[in-house]
């Protein structure tokens, strides 16, 4: 459980500083075909499926490689 914690740590802390030095590297995040946006006079609605997709499936490799 010990390790498990570090490596998440250490995985936002990668993710943090390559947002806070690189800013446009994620850009396309949320932007992918698929991801639903709605914008009206009221309002908008933003509901990223492909983004969790894909987040989804990345974040399930990385675990699966790990714990073997």
């Amino acid at each position: 459980m010990g390790k498990l914690l570090m490596l998440i740590g250490a995985l936002l802390l990668a993710a943090g500083l390559l947002i806070h030095f690189f800013p446009y590297a994620l850009s396309w995040l949320g932007r992918l075909p698929g991801d639903i946006r709605i914008e009206g006079k009221r309002g908008s609605f933003f509901f990223p499926v492909t983004t969790m997709i894909v987040i989804s499936v990345v974040l399930s490799l990385l675990l699966n490689w790990f714990h073997r």
